[in-house]
């Protein structure tokens, strides 16, 4: 069987992709992952599954998703699948339609609660014309699944669609050597540098801590964390690493003390979320900081692997940061409980629900 899945990012970064494609493969799926080509691409690395990008002469806004839709539509009428999944809502519309017109199978897989994200709602018109797209197109989707199972139930509310949970989840590797004791200590954030991850608050918190704050990924407030950085004179304790390959990422994490992931309380995208960072943390035996959402809550409940913020402000993370930093009890806790975490979340248990979604369409 033959499946199509479409993104708008780079695909040599997209780890939940990877492994979603490698784990189909492996099972015997012929997969092609269609994204986007930015000026500064590097190559595509290597992989079991067919790849292509587009390139684009619009790089934002509203000519970006015209002219990708337009183009990711005309190349999709010309491919030969069996199923094609959209990957979030911004390439829906030309998923839903080649599907249509060729009489196939069609997906959702919603890594986020794409309309109610703060850089959506926030934003009247474009909250508009996204809630337009999800109240229309959704409901035409009847197979999907997402991240979380709050969004899951947010969806079904909604739409009346019944979407499976497949988390965000790394594979399960060896365990972490434990070299962090060894030098300066290390607080890490991995992932999108993007408005709404509270980098207004971590950044100047990181006056009063004992240890360097490192920044890898980019996004769409990367200038303005580089602002914030600069206007509080912490060049020196709050290092913005640029971007790195999944593999080279996961090596090192297993470097730092501890791991970032914080999230406004700001849209039901963020208020449900479940990261993948978050899970990446503890496939690497690194205590975290994280927000007291309810999904992380429900995990953190059964083996407490984090410090959980009620609210997010540069006292609660400068309060948090410090006692992680000075507790060596709580610490060894907290990474012994992120040891038995990471036998149950992780990828080759999780892959079990997505190998058994697609059967499906082989009945």
């Amino acid at each position: 069987m033959r499946i199509i899945f479409t993104v708008t990012n780079d695909l040599n970064y997209d780890q939940r992709m990877i492994r979603i494609c490698n784990s189909l493969v492996e099972n015997g799926y012929e997969v092609k992952l269609i994204g986007r080509k930015f000026n500064d691409s590097v190559m595509l690395e290597k992989k079991t599954y067919h790849q292509k990008r587009i390139r684009l002469f619009f790089k934002k806004g509203f000519g970006f998703y015209c002219e990708y839709n337009v183009k990711l539509f005309f190349y999709l009428l010309f491919q030969n699948a069996d199923v094609f999944c959209c990957i979030d809502l911004d390439t829906m519309l030309p998923v839903y339609f080649a599907s249509v017109l060729k009489g196939k199978n069609r997906v959702y897989d919603a890594h986020e609660y794409f309309s109610q994200l703060k850089e959506v709602i926030t934003r009247a018109s474009i909250y508009r014309a996204w809630h337009f797209v999800e109240a229309k197109f959704v409901p035409q989707f009847i197979n999907g699944y997402t991240v979380s199972r709050g969004i899951a139930e947010e969806l079904f509310k909604n739409y009346k669609v019944a979407y499976d949970v497949i988390r965000n989840v790394p594979l399960l590797k060896p365990a972490a050597a434990e070299t962090y004791r060894t030098g300066e200590k290390i607080i890490l954030y991995r992932g999108s540098v993007n408005e709404g991850r509270g980098f207004e608050y971590l950044i100047p918190a990181m006056k009063n801590i004992n240890a360097v704050l490192h920044i890898y990924g980019d996004g769409n407030f990367l200038q303005q964390a580089v602002r914030i950085r600069e206007e509080n004179k912490l060049q020196s304790k709050v290092l913005f690493k640029g971007k790195f390959l999944p593999n080279e990422l996961n090596e090192i994490t297993q470097q730092a003390y501890a791991g970032i992931n914080l999230v406004e309380p700001f849209g039901k995208s963020q208020l449900l979320s479940l990261a993948n960072k978050f899970f990446d943390y503890i496939q690497s035996e690194l205590p975290q900081i994280t927000m007291d959402f309810p999904e992380y809550r429900k995990i953190n409940d059964e083996y407490e692997v984090a410090l959980l913020l009620s609210n997010l402000s540069v006292d609660a993370i400068e309060k948090a940061l410090n006692i992680l930093l000075d507790d060596d009890l709580l610490y060894s806790r907290l990474r012994q409980n992120c040891k038995t975490a990471r036998e149950k979340y992780n990828w080759q248990n999780e892959e079990k629900k997505l190998i058994s979604f697609y059967e499906r369409f082989n009945q």
